[in-house]
């Protein structure tokens, strides 16, 4: 059983004791985000307005319960800790000569643990603290036994100048760019991908939140959010890099495009073993996509760079430098690209600590190997063909058009 396995195993036996709820999960091999949470995903809340990002935190974890493929929803807001609130009288207070920090003075000195003094000994020091026995501190009557010093030294009780109402809130108040926040965690079930999870989780959010309160995704989730948006652009930019070097070195525009016709059989492939083995397109997934680049590509070079050489030392038609390029070049061709399937195959296996999260990379470099390899031994040498073909087409139209223009009429007309 792999860890996830054991993991969900566990948590259907733990489901069923009464009066706990148990969270289990496999983290990542690279924890992204320093919040802590009980599930792998994380999705945060903020708002400057405390009442409604509480009631949208507590509505929305109701919602995800209930979407598909979600599992293990929970929240870090705690809204039953009881708690007691102490309301001024501010005009009463000010009558009597108390100002509001002496008030809060006092309930810190009798529930904040104030360090008072130090007692220093030869051997060591100790602190002094000053608070209320924990029988007081456990003891809601025990506020109006604090006295606060007014004016002339008259003896206020706290009682008579605060409303003191019992309550309940939430056991901390955690905070998001200087903004109260609430962070909700889910968990995948088997075959859901996160980039269905996060559409899900963003229409619930659409739903049931008032525009109030901001979201947006933490962790694991805010990675492949980011990476979703960059990675696509970082591929196309590795295509146009290539092309232009390319066409740099071999000074044409048709011989890279030939060379470039094997990346969409070699990602086809990728995504091919991705499904057959049930793999998520992952971070991991598409960096193996990104190094097909540069691996499928060199069997196109090591043809076309035999069959130019042929066409220009030997006068070969393209159709026959092609061929004898391609028989002359497939050991070569089969050796590289054998060496890359062997070492890339211990990946795709998954063997050792942290495999299962390589295993994305090494299926999709393999599966695109194995299935550009087969296919660009033989359509690597149409679009060579087709590709000088258009190109002698179009050479031949420039040089008819340039022969009209050296034609005494025509010479003429374009001087009028």
């Amino acid at each position: 059983m792999s860890a996830d396995e054991v993991a969900r195993s566990l948590t259907r036996e733990l489901s069923t004791l009464p009066g706990m709820r148990v969270f289990i999960s496999n983290p990542p091999v690279i924890n992204i985000g320093g919040r802590s949470s009980k599930s792998t995903y994380q999705f945060t809340l903020t708002s400057s307005d405390d009442e409604a990002l509480y009631q949208g935190a507590s509505a929305l974890e109701r919602r995800l319960n209930q979407v598909p493929g979600l599992t293990g929803v929970t929240s870090d807001l705690q809204i039953k800790n009881p708690q007691v609130q102490v309301r001024i009288n501010r005009d009463r207070a000010s009558a009597l000569g108390i100002d509001v920090g002496q008030i809060e003075n006092a309930l810190y000195n009798a529930y904040g643990a104030r360090q008072v003094s130090t007692i220093y000994t030869p051997n060591d020091q100790y602190w002094v603290v000053m608070e209320l026995l924990p029988e007081y501190q456990r003891d809601l009557s025990a506020l109006n036994l604090l006295h606060i010093s007014g004016r002339q030294g008259v003896s206020v009780p706290l009682g008579s100048l605060a409303t003191i109402t019992p309550s309940t809130g939430p056991l901390t108040v955690n905070h998001s760019g200087q903004l109260p926040s609430v962070t909700l965690s889910f968990d995948l079930q088997p075959g859901v991908s996160i980039g269905d999870a996060v559409t899900r989780v963003e229409q619930a959010a659409a739903e049931v939140l008032p525009s109030t309160v901001s979201t947006s995704f933490a962790g694991t989730a805010q990675a492949f959010q980011q990476a979703q948006s960059g990675l696509l652009a970082l591929l196309i930019l590795a295509i146009l890099v290539i092309y232009l070097v390319l066409g740099v070195l071999y000074e044409s525009f048709v011989h890279p495009l030939t060379i470039l016709t094997g990346l969409p059989f070699a990602g086809f492939g990728a995504l091919l073993a991705l499904e057959i083995f049930q793999l998520d397109l992952s971070v991991y997934a598409f960096v193996g996509i990104i190094m097909l680049i540069g691996i499928v590509k060199k069997n196109a070079i090591m043809m076309i760079d035999f069959a130019i050489e042929a066409e220009r030392e030997h006068h070969k038609s393209a159709h026959d430098a092609i061929l004898e390029a391609a028989s002359v070049r497939f050991r070569p061709i089969m050796m590289t690209t054998m060496a890359a399937l062997m070492g890339t195959l211990p990946i795709a296996l998954g063997h050792g600590a942290g495999a299962e999260s390589r295993r994305p990379l090494g299926v999709a470099v393999v599966g695109g190997l194995a299935f550009s390899q087969l296919i660009t031994l033989y359509v690597t040498p149409v679009f060579y063909t087709y590709f000088d073909a258009l190109q002698q087409r179009l050479g031949r139209r420039k040089v008819r058009a340039r022969e009209r223009s050296e034609e005494p009429g025509t010479a003429e007309v374009v001087a009028r």
